[in-house]
């Protein structure tokens, strides 16, 4: 039986912060527990919010100096939590920051410098988990599902809400996930007409009445009738979903982009054995989305606590960080289209 303790690093796509986990693991011949002892989200400060929202439009070789930048700057903020929590970890594992997801390209860029990353914190750091996969064919994506599969498997669903909203299940004695649709990504730009950093339990929403015609215009994109494997990037709700937006009243857009969520979930999960479906991501916590879930889905919606809510995502890839060291399997191509599983990650020693 091994113990680790390890910081997990994970930044979504709808940019509302850093969410990092402080977890220890314990391992017995591939079977692992794990103990969330201190998690935190850092807000980005404003100007690093726009650097990221803005790095979809940056010239090549501008990515190179903010990939370096972003990577110290992660670093400097696990130095402070180190500090502040007065800990020693033994690794961190970093999803970085999506700034181009093209599978289809054999391309995904996640920034954060790896080497930059450890140097500031003086941990060993393993990050860059998709490039392989994505190399070999696969979709790089979603990651989460091998944490789902290893550490949440008394649930027969497991539904992220975050940017993007995704799920995994078993199916035939494999893992099988994909993303759905955008999600907090449009939600939360549309709160932000409203001066409004969310949309606290879908209040705006629930004032905004459904309009058809700009549901069936969300509905209607090739992705939503693509067989999985496939995969989300910020592109996909920049090209074409956010101009669809802007000509509409936000609580009516707010309203209708819940509903198309909704349903999007209800036809991804209406095929499958009915059973437990656990939510986590910031989605979780708005009431009235998974108000309108439950009423497109047969299965039984649990909300967790809210650590499990918040952190899941940054919990699992600790944990993908931890099996990376360890020399398994962490990238499912099950998941992911690829030809073969991987053991995806590069390891920085500061």
């Amino acid at each position: 039986m091994k113990t680790s303790l390890a910081i997990g690093l994970m930044s979504g796509s709808s940019l509302d912060g850093i969410d990092i986990a402080l977890v220890h693991f314990t391992s017995d011949n591939g079977h692992y527990t794990y103990n969330i002892i201190e998690a935190e989200t850092l807000p980005y400060p404003e100007l690093w919010q726009q650097r990221l929202a803005n790095a979809f439009l940056s010239e090549p070789e501008d990515l190179g100096p903010l990939d370096k930048d972003y990577g110290a700057y992660l670093g400097q903020r696990i130095s402070e939590f180190i500090k502040r929590h007065h800990v020693k970890p033994d690794f961190v594992a970093s999803h970085g920051h999506t700034i181009f997801h093209k599978p289809e390209q054999r391309y995904t860029l996640q920034i954060g410098d790896g080497k930059a990353l450890a140097d500031a914190c003086g941990v060993l750091t393993v990050n860059d988990f998709r490039t392989e996969d994505v190399t070999k064919g696969g979709q790089g994506a979603p990651l989460v599902p091998i944490g789902d599969k290893l550490l949440f498997s008394d649930y027969d669903i497991c539904l992220n809400i975050g940017g993007i909203a995704n799920l995994s299940n078993e199916l035939d004695g494999q893992r099988i996930a994909y993303d759905i649709c955008i999600a907090n990504q449009a939600l939360n730009w549309l709160a932000q007409r409203e001066g409004l950093a969310y949309d606290k339990d879908g209040l705006i929403a629930q004032r905004g009445k459904i309009n058809e015609t700009l549901l069936k215009r969300l509905d209607d994109n090739i992705f939503f009738q693509q067989a999985p494997p496939k995969s989300l990037g910020r592109e996909f709700f920049e090209t074409y979903q956010k101009q669809t937006l802007e000509a509409y009243d936000t609580a009516d857009a707010m309203a209708t982009f819940v509903e198309h969520i909704a349903q999007q979930i209800g036809q991804a999960t209406g095929q499958l054995p009915e059973g437990k479906m656990l939510v986590t991501g910031g989605g979780a916590h708005n009431k009235y989305l998974v108000d309108r879930i439950q009423q497109h889905t047969q299965h039984q919606v649990v909300v967790p606590d809210s650590q499990t809510v918040d952190y899941k995502e940054a919990l699992i890839f600790a944990l993908l960080g931890l099996l990376r060291l360890e020399g398994r399997v962490n990238v499912l191509c099950s998941v992911t289209g690829a030809p073969s599983d991987s053991c995806s990650g590069k390891i920085w020693i500061p």
